[in-house]
């Protein structure tokens, strides 16, 4: 019999952080601990409120699933019980770390994956002034792999301040769905010209049918415009890449199966994150193994993590160890 505990928590970020729609200096994370006996099985997830999502919502929900899971609800039937989402993810999560010492294996063993090879993630430069971005390239440009947060006016200055901090680093930016059609017939290929190696949601999801017809000079990753394999039929011919999160999928299991389904329609693949601990990067791990773009770097951007927290140097990751998850 499994006994759940959902908890709220806030971690502090290192300053604060800013996309377009906003600026923050916490984030918000639910945990889901499944005990049964001495093991335990944990899972993060991350509310966003960009897609409805609320800490009390999300814990509503999971909640929701106490006495399914004490009269052995598993991973496969979580994914009818519950919508892709935030809470879906952290039980998800959980259900496999708890699968995983159950059976004093590692959770790529029992999903059929190799071991996790060392990962390099992007670094994210948030969204600031031309001058303040370049700043944070320079202290950064040790790293292989910047990702910029944009927002449509003034954009192709951050990234030209960019390029000059970090002259060696490759480049990726991400605007947050806040560019028009015409900003980005604009920047586009200004951006290709500067080294950069792909743009992340630059139209509104739902209004973005005009990328089917725009040229793309740079791989456009679609983000915001897709959660899991249901969003597949309006991604093709408008993407070339889709950014997988276990916080939109709803978990590793369906994030695994997205990652399959997208590679066999002919999409690249990244694997993103919320702004979360290591204990939310560790199941990201396993379906980033050979994606094109990886995106990881949520404890890097906070004051402090978990024990046991994932090992970053210079932004190449180490798999998780077994007394954080799976």
């Amino acid at each position: 019999m499994l006994d759940l505990n959902v908890t709220a928590q806030t971690w502090p970020i290192r300053g604060s952080f800013a996309i377009s729609r906003g600026r923050r200096s916490a984030v918000e994370v639910v945990v889901v601990e499944l005990r049964d006996g001495d093991r335990r099985g944990r899972g993060e997830c991350v509310p966003y409120a960009h897609y409805g999502e609320s800490i009390a919502s999300v814990t509503a929900l999971i909640e929701s699933q106490g006495k399914a899971l004490a009269g052995g609800l598993d991973r496969e039937a979580l994914q009818a019980a519950l919508p892709a989402g935030a809470a879906r993810n952290a039980l998800d999560c959980a259900l496999w770390d708890l699968a995983a010492k159950r059976a004093g294996r590692r959770a790529w063993e029992l999903a059929g994956i190799a071991q996790p090879a060392l990962l390099t993630s992007a670094y994210t430069l948030s969204l600031d002034s031309p001058e303040k971005m370049q700043a944070a390239a320079r202290a950064n440009a040790r790293r292989p792999l910047l990702k910029l947060k944009l927002a449509g006016p003034g954009d192709l200055e951050r990234v030209e301040a960019v390029r000059a901090g970090a002259p060696r680093s490759r480049l990726i930016v991400d605007a947050n769905e806040g560019w028009t059609v015409d900003i980005y017939r604009e920047l586009a290929p200004r951006l290709a010209r500067l080294g950069v190696e792909m743009i992340e949601q630059p139209l509104p999801a739902g209004r973005d049918a005009a990328l089917a017809e725009l040229p793309h000079p740079v791989c456009i990753c679609a983000d915001e415009s897709c959660h899991d394999r249901s969003s597949l039929a309006g991604i093709i011919g408008k993407y070339d890449m889709i950014n997988i999160k276990i916080d939109k999928t709803g978990g590793l299991s369906e994030a695994l199966e997205l990652r399959t389904e997208a590679r066999a329609r002919g999409l690249k693949i990244m694997v993103g994150c919320m702004l979360a601990t290591s204990l939310a990067m560790a199941p990201a791990m396993l379906v980033a193994q050979g994606a094109e773009v990886v995106d990881l770097d949520g404890p890097l951007l906070l004051d402090g993590d978990r024990e046991h927290g994932i090992e970053y140097d210079n932004g190449l990751m180490q798999p998780p160890a077994a007394e954080l998850w799976g």
